[in-house]
């Protein structure tokens, strides 16, 4: 299947305010196939447009695609991805990397540069990350307490909340081939442990954490024991916090998944109630993630908790603390090593602070 990806990124004052764009079009230009947007936070315009091609691809391998043809108005990207530039820059130089090797899994890979009307949509979708970029620019950890807005005035909340920091684990094998990855225990490559350093050291800077607390399994754990050592703390475990189990599609890309079990995989993709043969149900592991939401609150009433787990369990406390459907689970998009925030109050009322944070990795 041939694709059309557009990609956009920016920065307003470069660096200043980032973010990207990507959509994924049918070869005939009708159809929306997917689209992504993500604020980065605090870059330039470079690394926003590289992030816009990555998460292009990204989406393009999920759909299955053997050749893709990339439309951006970025000169600097499209020469250097043609071959025909140099890539110059240090900090250049991973991104380039990581969409090259992301080229490697079709079989065929264009690029073409066309002028910023040409590529509309994947500007809006850039220009909407921007803004949201600008209102993150000073995270909301830098804000002092006192400036803090507090839900109360419109919920009526009450007491101290728990405040969770919620960091996604860094990067294996298995997350750089977009593959299930469950209850396996692929170790973090060198990039995941640049990452979740980067991710201690950022959490470390804002201090006033409390405890830290794992997945079991050893992607998150290391993830996690960068972050205590940075802390000066211990890491604790807790079991429910672990990924969800996708049984028999454990190492199974997307499409082959939903070759293997055709049926069966466009009802789980529909249907949080439907497990994978031989697997957990999203319903299930929200039962267990549900406890150990339950146990950190009692047992870290008012303070602010660094739970470090797997995207499953990350998106199931978001829903929760938003109060929202089953099908959020399919709509957020959480990056390898991303930071969310959410907090929980005494009284059961919980707010979401911060969705994604990558700043950190630029």
């Amino acid at each position: 299947m041939k694709v059309i990806v557009e990609a956009d990124g920016g920065s307003r004052g470069n660096p200043g305010p980032a973010g990207y764009g990507a959509v994924v079009w049918t070869v005939d230009r009708r159809t929306v196939l997917a689209e992504r947007k993500q604020a980065i936070g605090h870059s330039t315009n470079n690394v926003a447009e590289y992030s816009g091609l990555i998460a292009g691809l990204e989406e393009a391998a999920t759909l299955g695609a053997s050749e893709v043809e990339v439309n951006m108005d970025s000169k600097l990207v499209v020469e250097q991805m043609s071959g025909r530039w140099k890539v110059k820059h240090p900090d250049m130089v991973p991104l380039h990397q990581q969409a090259t090797a992301l080229s490697t899994r079709f079989d065929r890979v264009t690029y073409t540069w066309v002028p910023r009307e040409k590529n509309s949509h994947a500007d809006r979708l850039a220009n909407e990350a921007m803004d949201a970029a600008a209102e993150l620019d000073t995270p909301p950890t830098e804000v002092a307490e006192e400036q803090r807005p507090n839900p109360a005035g419109w919920t009526g909340a009450r007491g101290a909340p728990t405040r969770f920091l919620l960091l996604r684990h860094g990067q294996t094998e298995l997350s750089v081939e977009r593959r299930y990855s469950g209850r396996g225990n692929p170790a973090l490559t060198d990039l995941g442990r640049r990452q979740a350093e980067a991710a201690a050291q950022f959490v470390a800077e804002k201090g006033g954490i409390g405890a830290v607390i794992t997945s079991p399994l050893q992607r998150a754990y290391d993830t996690a024991e960068a972050a205590a050592k940075a802390l000066g703390l211990d890491v604790s475990v807790d079991a429910d916090l672990i990924e969800t189990d996708f049984g028999d599609w454990e190492g199974l890309t997307f499409g082959e998944a939903a070759e293997r079990d055709p049926q069966l995989h466009k009802r789980w993709l529909r249907n949080t109630s439907v497990a994978p043969p031989n697997g957990e149900s999203f319903d299930v592991a929200a039962e267990r993630v549900g406890r150990a939401r339950a146990r950190i609150i009692a047992e870290h009433p008012g303070e602010t908790v660094l739970v470090v787990s797997h995207v499953t369990p990350i998106k199931t406390l978001l829903r929760i603390a938003l109060d929202a459907g089953a099908s959020i689970l399919y709509r957020l998009h959480l990056d390898l090593a991303s930071l969310s925030i959410a907090e929980f109050y005494p009284d059961g009322a919980a707010s979401v602070r911060l969705v994604n944070q990558t700043a950190y990795l630029a």
